[in-house]
Order: structure tokens, then sequence, then C-alpha cells
């Protein structure tokens, strides 16, 4: 029997980012992991292969609709399905392997297996019991499905499934028009699929700034994704090679069927609690199935904390990141934090969509006197250059102290030029402090700049 400061069960990127930190203030650590690869959901079959698809078919895609203008002349290049496969399996083992030798230079042990904790101090994993004076629970999620369908992973299929899809559907149905949905719905629309979204509610990306919203759809059906809104799914029956989705219209109860080779159910996921005897033990769990913790991440069970996906709030593997570090430092005896305010989202799709903070509907519902500072990125120089002048920055700043409350980006590299506003808004700077800070030109980034200065006497460019 082995023992341990701290055993971490998931190595998903709160779980391995939380041990690595461990290990790193001094404290002996091991992971528990299952899968024969480190990483978890993200980096196997989630966030790491999805963006290694959708850089190789965005490039197709410039090479199909923007070369010829440039001065590249000649055919695009045919699309080699299994090649492609194959390179997003390469990024795969890269990451992988990478947190393998992370976690030997840190001397964070790996318990290879599935964990379950028997009792408060103690990790079983096979047949061996471990001890730990401090058990995370960092288990992550797993895709959630509708009644009356049934995962096949084969013409049915998550996430997991429609990154390892045999051959690239002539007709593909993507149920939920959330992040998930709609950068798959994107990868196989720019590989010549037809792509149908049928989703529940009226907007597509739910919780997003209204606007985004709109510009988002409007843009996604100029690539050629067709969506069916307002729509509940009643059943989806497979044959071997095809499925027929039956749905309902929420405004007027009519009931239509739609035809595809392949369904991809991207309905949202659900914490990933299964075996670990949480019950037995006694750790109180929320109504929706998440472990409930308090403020410093702990369970009601002394001695064992929980992050990331099996607790509340967003499903998002840098809020992992973070918790799995703050978890970490509140272990070792320091001040762990994490600012919920500033937790970015990001849409990978082309355009990316990407935001921090307040929506406008949000600080309308809240009553809170707001401004709005927008700027078009068909004003950015650079933007228009590469064929990306769709899209705008929004930043929302408070009425009267010009605090920045929140951003909304579409528009290129959007996921990368939201964190100009994180920072800002970790430090509670007003638009005014970003629209005086020199921008490099040409840049994508002076958009952002312009927007601040929307806030104020007006954008230069537009």
């Amino acid at each position: 029997m082995a023992s341990y400061d701290v055993i971490v069960i998931g190595s998903g990127p709160g779980g391995y980012v939380c041990a690595i930190r461990c290990a790193q203030l001094g404290l002996k650590t091991a992971c528990v992991e299952g899968r024969e690869t480190l990483g978890g959901t993200c980096l196997n079959v989630g966030c790491i292969p999805s963006k290694a698809l959708l850089h190789a078919t965005h490039q197709l895609h410039e090479a199909e609709h923007n070369f010829a203008a440039m001065g590249l002349k000649g055919a695009a290049p045919k699309v080699d399905w299994a090649q492609m496969l194959a390179y997003k399996d390469d990024v795969i083992g890269q990451n992988t392997k990478g947190i393998e030798f992370l976690f030997k230079k840190n001397k964070v042990d790996w318990l290879k297996g599935w964990g379950s904790i028997p009792e408060a101090g103690k990790v079983k994993v096979g047949d061996e019991v471990h001890e730990a004076k401090h058990i995370v629970i960092a288990t992550g999620s797993e895709a959630s499905s509708l009644p009356g369908v049934e995962i096949d992973e084969k013409v049915v299929v998550t996430s997991t499934g429609a990154l390892a899809l045999p051959k690239i559907p002539k007709k593909l149905v993507v149920i939920g028009a959330g992040v998930i949905g709609l950068e798959m719905g994107s990868v196989y629309a720019r590989l010549g699929a037809e792509v149908t979204v049928i989703e529940y509610l009226d907007q597509i990306t739910p919780g997003m700034d209204g606007e985004v919203q709109k510009t988002f759809q409007r843009i996604l059906k100029k690539q050629g994704l067709d969506f069916i809104m307002g729509a509940a799914v009643q059943k989806v029956e497979a044959t071997k090679t095809k499925a027929k989705v039956t749905y309902k219209l929420r405004k007027d109860d009519s009931v239509a069927t739609v035809e595809a080779d392949t369904v991809l159910v991207a309905t949202g996921r659900r914490p990933y609690t299964d075996g670990l005897g949480l019950q037995a033990l006694g750790v109180e769990m929320t109504d929706r199935g998440q472990v409930r913790t308090d403020a410093h991440w702990a369970t009601s069970v002394k001695g064992i904390y929980a992050i990331g996906d099996c607790i509340a709030g967003p499903m998002l593997a840098h809020k992992a990141e973070d918790e799995g570090m703050a978890v970490a430092e509140t272990i070792a005896g320091q001040a762990g934090h994490v600012n919920y305010g500033v937790i970015p989202g990001v849409i990978y799709t082309h355009p990316e969509v990407a935001t921090v903070g307040k929506t406008e509907e949000q600080l309308k519902d809240e009553g809170r006197a707001y401004k709005v500072g927008k700027f078009s990125f068909m004003g950015n120089g650079r933007a228009k250059a590469v064929f990306a002048g769709d899209g705008f920055v929004k930043i929302l700043a408070d009425k009267e102290t010009d605090r920045v409350l929140g951003t909304h980006i579409i528009g290129p590299m959007a996921g990368d030029l939201i964190h100009e506003i994180c920072v800002a808004m970790e430090f509670g700077a007003a638009a005014e402090d970003v629209a005086r800070t020199c921008h490099a030109h040409p840049t994508f980034s002076e958009a952002v700049r312009e927007a601040a200065l929307a806030c104020g006497d007006g954008p230069i460019h537009s």
C-alpha cells in the first residue's frame, strides 16, 4: 500500500494540472487514470482532436475559396480522409506523451486503472488500495443523450464518434446548436457534407450575447449549415448505414423527419462520477448530478475535494485547470482563488467566437447602466487582407465608471484576442485603459482598441 499527500482521480485538464501543481508545491502526489493515455476527454476525444480537424478543413476552405484571388492557381487539394484522421491522431499522441513527460519530470505517479474511494483517506485502483491525506475528484463529464435516441457511435454518434467516422457522410444531422455541434458541423460542411442542425431553442449557442448569436447564425448559414430552430427531437431510428430523425416544432406541434447518414448528438454533457462510491461515502451531490463543493472545492466529506466538469460551473477545460491549481494551493496551505467572473469561452469555427464577462441581456436583467463600444472587422486592414472581415468586437462598460464588464468578439483569432480583455478585467481596467494602450499595426487586435475607443469619443476607422 502506497501512501500519498494527494491522490487526484482523473487526468484531464483539471486533474493533470492539479497533480503537477501539487507536486511543485512539495506534496507527494499520484494521479489515477484508467485510459491507456493521459489527458482525459479534452486531449483524447475533445478539444485537441477537434481543433486539428477544424484547422485541416479551414485550410481546405481557403484553398477552395480564396487561393485563386491571391494568385495561387491550380486545383484545390483532394481530401485523403484516412490521412487527415492520422494527422489528428498524431496531434493527440504528441499531447498525451507530453503529459507523461511532465508527470515524470515532476515526480507524479500514474496509478493506471479506474479509481474508487472505499473510505475517506483511501483510493482503490484495481486490487490495490492507496492512502492519501487529500483526494481530489477530477473525473470530468460524458456526453448526454435524449430520450428516444440510442447512441451506437457508428451511425448515431457523440463527439467521440464524430472525430473518427470511417468516411465523410453525405448528410449529417446535428442535434444541438451548442459549441460542439457547431464546431463539428463546420468540419463536415467544409468536407462537403450537407449539414442540418436541429435546436430546441430559438437561438444558437444558448447563453451567448444575442447580437453575436444572430450574426454567428447568419455567417454559418452562408457557409452551408442549415438550421431547424425551436424543434424538439422525438426519436432517431437507425439502420446500419442510415438514420431518420423525427422532430416536433414547438410553435405549432407539427411533426417532420429528416434523413442522414450520420447523426451527431451534441445536446450537452453530464458529470461523470460512476463507480467512485460517492453515495456510500455520503458525499453530497446536487440535483443535477454534480458533486457539491464549498468555496474551497471541498466536498461534504473531510479531505475530499472536487474540480472541473463534475462540479457546478461552465464545463470548460481552462476552468478545470484554474480550479486544479487553486485546490492544489489550498491543500498546500496557500490561498487558492478562481475569478469565475473572468472565464472566457471560445468557439473555434471560422470566424471564431469568444466571450468573457457579462452579456447585454444579463446587464439589462440586472438593471445595470452600461455603454456599448462596437467595431466591425470590415474596418480592420489586416482582416480585410486575409478575407476575414466578417464579425465585430463589442465591449460593454459601466456607464459611470467605464469599467469593462464584458466583451464579445466574432471574427478572426477571437479566441486569442479575448485575453487582452481578460487581463484588463482582472485588473479592473476601464475601456479607456484599453483604448490608450498602443496596439501594433496591422493586427486584428486593433479592432479591440477601436471598440474600446467607441466606448468613449468614438473609433478612428469607422
